[in-house]
């Protein structure tokens, strides 16, 4: 095969192993063959609309085979795959089909008048609706020739936008090598097997979901359960049904399937990697699940990276809690002082990546992508320590910094200990102006149902856990807390809700 990226994979696995299970959706399940079949039908399809490497093809939709349909089909024709967040209004849809330049745009059912207004103002010229009846025909009516496109490890994969949770989003460049090296590192720091069954209900157009968890599945050989939305109790039922090995999920989505009634007595038997990303894993979570028999996973990454940066293995989850762990295989990671210079043992600094699986750059914005590396370095803008065994724990994102008095405020160490209340189901932690100490923390709760927390007893528990200037001056009860869709606390809407003086 001339194809040396993603766009072959469905022909590569249908030639080993055509007839296991590559997707399951609700009633439907696909083989290898099967997925093979269909990826080639619809490569076809948008051949006939004009699609031509290069250009790019957004997706529009929930977890569905037609998610993946699209990335592989796109890769056969040496065109980019473009997901697109289901979350978002058609006017910030617009956008990145305009930003992105996306010649076509396919779409499930339930997002047709978004997907029709976001394609009128940005610009695509093929809107194809999936997952229904017309979508089974456009199929049916495509050629299944075999399509060899050639397509090197260094050609452009995926345009995949940043959450956004300050300003515009920005459309991280990654090629297929960036993926394919991704993958790798997963295969050998998860220890992948081939019969492995994954639980895909993170969104897919979360990079965690498609590259930490679904990707690595299918590149080994093993089936995905694909699901349209996030549900603890679904989550339980479809891990009995299925005998689901291998979750990837955000620390709230884990965090309500242990609430749900069911937790104590379902057969979690199955499961064998429990993989969390996406923000930092509460201590009191990571507890639960081991009273459970079950450990996380734990890593550290960013779109940007593909995303995987640091991975913590099962060996060292106890006896190094709370930490990202060590890079992977083949990933560098420095810790660096604001002079790059290497950081000490236990010393703040910011965070350094290099490797094979980091982005080219971002779409559109040359000055942005050159100002992101430094010596072929990625900054991330995160904060974090190494221990002296070489382990990495991520204090906090830069700009969410809190400097109270000249000291360093870290929030994410602050929610860690106020979520250790049995009164708080959820917090987060903001900086607000104080005259006397130029910002002081506060913290905005979300209590735990059946619960009346009173804010000053929740503060005074923090009194001898964490040092006096970390404790937060003041608490606000709240309903809930605003996030994006993979889950990520939207820190700015808190600023703006809630970041007036004392």
């Amino acid at each position: 095969m001339r194809n040396e990226g993603l766009g072959s994979w469905p022909a590569r696995r249908a030639r080993k192993t055509p007839h296991r299970t590559a997707l399951i959706h609700q009633a439907d399940a696909f083989t290898y063959a099967e997925l093979h079949e269909r990826t080639t039908r619809l490569a076809h399809a948008l051949r006939a609309a004009g699609v031509r490497r290069g250009d790019r093809v957004a997706y529009l939709g929930r977890n569905h085979p037609a998610f993946l349909e699209t990335l592989f089909a796109a890769g056969l024709l040496g065109a980019v795959f473009v997901p697109l967040n289901t979350r978002l209004t058609a006017p910030e849809i617009a956008y990145q089909l305009t930003d992105s330049g996306s010649r076509a745009l396919l779409h499930s059912p339930e997002l047709a008048a978004v997907a029709a207004v976001a394609a009128e103002s940005g610009g695509a010229r093929t809107v194809v609706e999936v997952g229904g009846a017309a979508y089974e025909e456009l199929l049916a009516g495509a050629a299944t020739a075999p399509i060899d496109e050639p397509v090197s490890p260094d050609d452009l994969c995926i345009i995949m936008y940043t959450s956004g949770t300050t300003g515009r989003p920005k459309g991280a460049m990654l090629t297929h090598g960036n993926i394919v090296w991704n993958a790798v590192n997963v295969l050998v720091d998860h220890d992948l097997v081939a019969d492995e069954t994954a639980l895909v209900s993170a969104p897919l157009f979360h990079t965690g979901a498609l590259n930490m968890l679904t990707l690595p599945v299918l590149l080994k050989g093993g089936a995905c359960v694909l699901v349209e939305s996030f549900d603890p109790g679904g989550t339980l039922d479809l891990i009995e049904r299925h005998g689901v090995t291998f979750m990837f999920g955000v620390p709230t989505m884990f965090d309500q399937v242990a609430r749900h009634p069911r937790w104590a007595t379902a057969d979690l038997s199955s499961l064998r990697l429990l993989n969390c990303g996406g923000a930092p894993v509460p201590t009191p979570l990571i507890a639960t699940y081991q009273e459970r028999g079950l450990t996380f996973l734990q890593g550290y990454g960013m779109t940007e990276a593909s995303p995987g940066a640091l991975f913590l293995d099962a060996e060292h989850a106890v006896a190094k809690a709370g930490s990202a762990g060590v890079p992977h295989f083949f990933t560098d990671v420095r810790v660096v002082r604001p002079d790059l210079a290497q950081a000490e043992v236990g010393e703040t600094g910011e965070v350094l990546v290099r490797g094979p699986h980091v982005m080219s750059g971002y779409w559109g914005l040359p000055a942005e992508s050159e100002a992101a590396f430094v010596d072929g370095w990625f900054r991330t803008g995160d904060a974090a320590r190494v221990d002296a065994d070489g382990y990495v724990t991520i204090v906090d994102r830069f700009k969410d910094m809190i400097i109270s008095g000249g000291e360093n405020v870290y929030p994410a160490e602050v929610e860690d200990a106020l979520l250790a209340h049995p009164d708080v189901a959820e917090c987060a932690v903001i900086g607000v102006p104080d005259a006397r100490w130029g910002e002081t923390a506060r913290a905005i709760v979300v209590a735990r149902a059946g619960s009346t927390p009173d804010p000053a007893s929740i503060l005074a528990s923090l009194d001898g856990r964490l040092a006096r200037y970390k404790i937060p001056k003041s608490l606000v009860l709240a309903e809930a807390l605003p996030r994006t869709a993979t889950g990520k606390l939207l820190k700015h809407e808190l600023r703006s809700r809630y970041g007036t003086g004392q």
